[in-house]
């Protein structure tokens, strides 16, 4: 095994840690930007449940759609970050 393959393999469980903090991180921003968002374009509170009848299915789908789409942007985000940052203290990408 090379040097560098060590470095990689050794950067990516030192990194574990971070990429889990950052993970629920990200859920929990996701979770306030989408509430915000949701509450903007919608006018309520809170976004429909795929169980509450009083809503039509497009409605339904358009709130997981966009919740879905905020949590993967927002969790690609900070995992960048997270790499980022971990590359300058380490010297190492944790992805590689």
């Amino acid at each position: 095994m090379s040097k560098g393959a060590k470095k990689g393999k050794g950067a990516k469980l030192a990194y574990r840690p971070i990429g889990l903090a950052a993970g629920v991180a990200a859920g929990a921003v996701s979770g306030v930007l989408f509430k915000q968002v949701w509450k903007r374009i919608s006018g309520e509170d809170d976004a429909p449940d795929a169980l509450q009848s009083e809503y039509p299915m497009w409605e339904i789908v358009v709130s997981a759609a966009l919740q879905g789409a905020i949590f993967a942007a927002t969790k690609a985000t900070i995992d960048r970050l997270g790499a980022q940052g971990f590359t300058k203290l380490t010297g190492a990408w944790p992805g590689d």
